[in-house]
């Protein structure tokens, strides 16, 4: 049976998708419509006081005849002339045939044998995707939120070879962003974010490019992982660190041993080489702590520069 998600998960769900959401383009790009919306009222406003102008020089005023031959003009200049905008291709049909496409600028269309099947924005459009408790390699289920830039190269592929274009993308972004993360680790998921971006990058635009679309770049950014997960992870890194510095400071402990050894290995052979070794750690400690120290009249005798001078040619001379 099935575990419902309760009210917090679900709220948390609903959230993540809304600020995944707010980066998409506008599908609509109702904006974009007012200029031609504008120029088919201005070319419907001319023709027909234009036509109305003549009927009334001709029959030597208004009459109902004029008007309706005004209208009827009128309403066939709006579809037989348009504009698109400098991003928009025109995929233009007549008789339910692909024709032509047009645009950007001023268009002429055929009343009533062509009409416009689709308007496509050339500009670079932003879809945010995600996948909710998926599923990684290792079995843990995590949640990773992208953003694709993508753009419409081929209007007429983009109006014959798929329905809906921009739905179609959005879908395809998530099922590769599902295979992805299914056949990776969570530690590969968190770790190889570059490799990953580049991955989806080529399996979107494989899917995508028979549309008449190209993929400019994919961006994975964040991946949430479950708290229970996060705590073990953390232990495992604080472990794998520990480990890292044990074994430097075991190389470091190795090396010293090896060199105390040679040492040993020399003032076993050579005695002045002790009473040397003696000597300069005896004026160490008392130069480090600014101290005095009273040896024996005997022993200081080796501190003479007679001494010294002999033990130092006797280290030269290797003897």
């Amino acid at each position: 049976m099935k575990k419902r998600a309760s009210k917090p998960e679900e709220g948390a769900v609903r959230g993540r998708a809304a600020g995944i959401e707010q980066y998409n383009s506008n599908v609509d790009r109702r904006t974009t419509q007012t200029g031609p919306l504008a120029f088919s009222a201005f070319v419907a406003v001319v023709a027909f006081l234009v036509v109305l102008g003549i009927g009334a020089l001709v029959a030597g005023g208004f009459t109902v005849w004029g008007l309706a031959a005004a209208f009827l003009v009128a309403w066939v200049a709006t579809m037989a002339v348009h504009i698109a905008m400098e991003w928009e291709k025109v995929v233009v049909f007549r008789l339910g045939k692909f024709s032509r496409v047009k645009g950007p600028g001023l268009y002429l269309t055929i009343p009533f044998i062509e009409q416009t099947a689709l308007r496509a924005d050339q500009r670079i459009m932003v879809t945010g995707f995600g996948a909710e408790e998926t599923l990684t390699s290792d079995l843990v289920p995590i949640n990773v939120d992208a953003v694709l830039f993508w753009m419409v190269w081929d209007a007429k592929k983009a109006c014959l070879e798929v329905e809906n274009y921009y739905n179609s993308v959005s879908l395809a972004a998530q099922t590769a962003l599902r295979d992805a993360i299914g056949r990776a680790s969570v530690s590969e998921v968190a770790i190889r974010r570059n490799q990953l971006d580049q991955e989806l990058q080529e399996v979107i635009e494989e899917r995508t490019s028979v549309w008449g679309i190209t993929v400019l770049s994919v961006e994975i950014r964040d991946i949430v992982i479950p708290a229970d997960l996060q705590e073990v992870m953390s232990a495992e890194a604080q472990a794998e660190r520990e480990k890292n510095a044990r074994m430097v400071l075991a190389e470091v402990e190795k090396d010293i041993s090896a060199m105390l050894v040679d040492a040993a290995n020399v003032y076993e052979e050579n005695e002045l080489a002790v009473r040397l070794r003696t000597m300069h750690l005896l004026y160490e400690s008392v130069k480090g702590s600014g101290g005095t120290v009273v040896i024996p009249s005997a022993y200081s005798e080796g501190f003479s520069d007679a001494t010294l001078d002999r033990a130092l040619d006797s280290l030269k001379s290797g003897k």
